[in-house]
């Protein structure tokens, strides 16, 4: 994929997220928990994960992502994996700052690298004070949650739910990632009639023409149900 990294002047946060994935009767799972309403991405669903550390920061950015993945999948589900045990995922970054929706306080913009393990064994703990709640979920029933309401997600768990959806088991999510470059969504708004968000590969990702005919790689964010 080709990269356009964010200009000079639009600084990025490091973060790491991780699928923990298990295989339960009727397929994949994998570990969700509900954010502090009061924090980043407050009240969302998300996976295991936050920014890398300035102690973690090296000229190896995948490498530092990867040792505060690890990390922060201990504080935040008291869960141990090896650092070398994670299998990279996907990339993801913002909107460039001027197209973003602003909300109250500073604007963060994280520069993520999403990776993928197989659970380790043990219970999940959380601290009841970033993380509020835990789930095991099947990729498609999050998504279903979310259609009805239940539960809320941003763009990126959601696509990277309809992604795992896609493999009946963790050996085979693990072994499609290990093989595949980790694809690299970074994200353009897209001028449609409900919200949508573009990436590279998609015929409208450089002009902004949401007609334009070509490939399409796009999330539709209708609030009817979203659609890739």
């Amino acid at each position: 994929m080709s990269q356009q990294p964010a200009s000079a002047n639009e600084e990025l946060i490091a973060a790491a997220t991780v699928l923990l994935l298990r295989d339960e009767g009727q397929g994949i799972e994998v570990l969700m928990l509900r954010r502090n309403s009061k924090i980043a991405f407050g009240g969302m669903w998300v996976f295991p994960g936050g920014r890398v550390d300035p102690e973690e920061q090296s000229d190896d950015e995948l490498e530092s992502a990867r040792q505060a993945a690890a990390r922060e999948t201990h504080e935040e589900a008291g869960l141990v994996v090896a650092a070398a045990d994670l299998v990279t995922w996907s990339h993801w970054q913002p909107p460039a700052a001027k197209d973003m929706s602003r909300a109250p306080g500073p604007l963060r913009r994280f520069s993520t690298w999403f990776f993928a393990a197989d659970a380790p064994g043990g219970d999940v703990a959380i601290d009841h004070g970033e993380i509020h709640e835990h789930e095991w979920l099947r990729p498609q029933a999050a998504m279903d949650k979310h259609h009805a309401g239940d539960i809320e997600l941003v763009p990126p768990t959601w696509l990277t739910l309809h992604q795992l959806a896609q493999h009946q088991t963790v050996d085979a999510a693990l072994a499609s990632a290990r093989v595949s470059d980790p694809p690299r969504f970074w994200t353009r708004p897209l001028k449609t009639d409900v919200r949508a968000l573009v990436w590279h590969g998609d015929a409208a990702y450089d002009s902004g023409d949401a007609a334009v005919p070509g490939g399409r790689n796009r999330l539709l964010l209708d609030p009817g149900g979203w659609t890739y």
